[in-house]
């Protein structure tokens, strides 16, 4: 066992415990052991369990990459204030300020990664478990050796979880598979980088090189994965598809219902509250930025002329019986 296979242990053996528990459920409701579309709903809970403990980090990733979007044109201002100066102390003054900027934004260049960075040891997990599978081994935890045949042999559509599309030997079905699963996920990646860049955007984010270096990335990624789609087995994909699609969802929710400030997506939003008649009396709306509202309402507080003096438990109890 090398250092990677120590330091993905842990992981593996939490990964097999889902994908068993998983399996056991949906075969409880009646679904064959053996078929791959069992697996394909162990995958599922996998995915559903780890994206749903991931929420608080990606809802703090968004404000973050949304911050950095709007500070863009601060950014630059402050570039453009030390252009041409190389020394020592110009370049660390114009470090500390832009450090100060992201503190103000509560924003951070790695943001953007940790999502990411978090999932990939999962994926490489994943991968494990499937490649011990397809040798006849058994897992660290769980998956016992019957299993980890079940999991490697069963099929979708007639392509076995641990084929791999570089590996098909002419394979007509684990070509079709694999290449729908390929298609499938650059869809999905690309659709979710197009919701951003298009409308959750300001247009003084838009001049900014951070758009643009966002643009290129929005094309970069899907042939990324077109590379990783070929060389990796179906079961991993499934995982990677599924995941994709749950994103593409989440950024829907997003930006629909917290679209960064000034973009299309706001608009869009102010427009359906307008519609609604939730516009006046809403915390987005720039007029009530010096509102205080009611936290279980969301209604503004009407502040009287007279400060209502608080009330204890015995006098409000009097007042009560009075009535």
């Amino acid at each position: 066992m090398n250092f990677f296979d120590i330091i993905l242990w842990p992981l593996r053996w939490v990964i097999e415990v889902v994908l068993v528990s998983g399996h056991a459920f949906v075969t409880s409701l009646g679904m064959p052991f053996n078929s791959g579309w069992s697996w394909v709903l162990a995958i599922l809970v996998l995915v559903l369990i780890v994206r749903s403990a991931m929420i608080p980090l990606m809802l703090k990733q968004i404000r973050s990459m949304r911050g950095m979007m709007e500070m863009q044109p601060e950014m630059q201002k402050i570039r453009d204030k030390y252009k041409g100066k190389r020394d020592q102390f110009s370049q660390q003054a114009m470090q500390q300020e832009m450090m100060a900027l992201y503190k103000r934004h509560g924003s951070s260049p790695l943001s953007g990664c940790w999502p990411m960075l978090i999932q990939m040891p999962i994926f490489f997990a994943l991968f494990q478990v499937l490649q011990a599978a397809n040798q006849n081994r058994a897992g660290v935890g769980m998956m016992s050796l019957d299993l980890a045949k079940s999991f490697s042999e069963s099929t979708i559509f007639g392509a076995p979880m641990s084929a791999v599309l570089s590996h098909a030997n002419g394979n007509s079905t684990i070509i079709t598979v694999a290449v729908v699963l390929i298609v499938l996920m650059v869809g999905t990646q690309f659709f979710t980088q197009f919701q951003i860049t298009a409308q959750n955007v300001s247009q003084a984010a838009k001049e900014s090189p951070m758009y643009r270096q966002q643009r290129i990335m929005m094309y970069l990624f899907p042939l990324l994965m077109v590379v990783s789609g070929v060389m990796f087995p179906i079961g991993l994909m499934v995982y990677w598809a599924l995941t994709n699609l749950w994103t593409t969802g989440q950024q829907w929710w997003t930006i629909r219902n917290m679209p960064t400030p000034g973009s299309d997506a706001a608009k869009k939003r102010e427009e359906r509250l307008r519609a609604a008649g939730k516009w006046d009396d809403h915390p987005d709306n720039p007029a009530n930025k010096k509102k205080k509202f009611d936290e279980e309402t969301g209604k503004p507080i009407v502040q009287t002329g007279q400060r209502q003096q608080p009330i204890g438990k015995q006098r409000a109890k009097k007042k009560k019986g009075k009535r």
